[in-house]
């Protein structure tokens, strides 16, 4: 297969990026999935709004410090002012978007929002929370997964053009980072630069140039499923929920052990490794998600309720 997208959906004045649209279906569906837990455990509406903002907000800045500082720190710290606006200065002025996003950080980011708010606004337990939260949050894993498909990001492995499973990624920046776009399509514009090289017979060799590669977002994505329908599951048709922090536990465990196992066949993010070796950033950085949530399963317990 040959990935070669757009930027996103143009409609004249504007550019619906793909993966922008991937971030609203996913809270757009997270909403809609905890109206219903609200209304089973007959919290009000409005607690939900209230919930559904500060999440926003948590997952987008725990997210992007979470790339900030995990992934990226050796150059933000020479460009700070390009951590929380989505431009480039340097080598020229460019509209970039917030392109790097760690999960990890928006793991992070989410958990202590969810501490304000179960104790500021909604007065339940913490651990109440969080093993409702952890529903929407898988399913919204897999729209985010898609979304770094269809920019050509946190790919594979080079793999044989022969395995049906190969993706070429003509937009990857690995390959780019190697050579320079304009000078082989003396072409400003790179959604145009993009297309010369996949259906212009000149370009062929270029083309050629770029490898197979596992589509790891797809791998991740398709897992994610699984992981949400797991806990879907447990919350509707069983009594996991009474168990304060054990749905919490499961999420942790079935959606870190998915990334940690992706991260096999997914080109290495982050420099980590090079100082612990032996595992990838992100397989080090999903081991303490792994075992929080082993600790939360074993300790889980039945909430004490007052005999009438």
């Amino acid at each position: 297969m040959i990935w070669n997208p757009s930027e996103g959906i143009n409609i004249g004045f504007f550019t619906i990026r793909y993966y922008s649209l991937m971030f609203v279906i996913a809270f757009g569906l997270g909403w809609y999935i905890m109206k219903h837990i609200f209304k089973k455990e007959n919290e009000p509406i409005e607690k939900l709004d209230t919930l559904f903002i500060w999440t926003v907000v948590a997952t987008l800045l725990g997210a992007r410090l979470g790339h900030v500082f995990f992934y990226e720190w050796e150059y933000y710290q020479n460009n700070p002012s390009e951590i929380l606006l989505p431009f480039r200065f340097n080598p020229e002025f460019e509209f970039t978007g917030f392109q790097g996003l760690a999960s990890h950080g928006a793991a992070i980011g989410v958990i202590i929002a969810i501490y304000f708010y179960s104790t500021k606004v909604i007065k339940r337990p913490m651990l109440w929370v969080l093993d409702r939260v952890v529903i929407p949050v898988a399913s919204g894993a897999v729209f985010v997964r898609i979304g770094n498909f269809f920019n050509s990001e946190i790919y594979g492995h080079v793999t044989s053009k022969d395995n049906f499973y190969g993706v070429k990624f003509v937009r990857e920046d690995e390959f780019w980072n190697n050579h320079s776009l304009s000078q082989i399509t003396n072409t400003v514009n790179k959604n145009d630069a993009y297309n010369l090289i996949q259906n212009d017979p000149k370009f062929a060799d270029v083309l050629n140039q770029i490898p197979y590669r596992h589509p790891a977002q797809l791998y991740e994505a398709g897992l994610y499923i699984f992981v949400f329908l797991i806990l879907f599951v447990l919350y509707w048709k069983t009594k996991t929920a009474e168990k304060h922090g054990l749905l919490f536990g499961y999420f942790l465990i079935l959606l870190w052990s998915v990334r940690f196992v992706v991260e096999y066949v997914k080109v290495s993010q982050g420099g980590i490794e090079e100082t612990f070796g032996l595992f990838s950033t992100g397989q080090w950085l999903s081991i303490p998600f792994i075992l929080v949530g082993i600790y939360y399963v074993f300790v889980a317990e039945k909430p004490f309720v007052d005999e009438i």
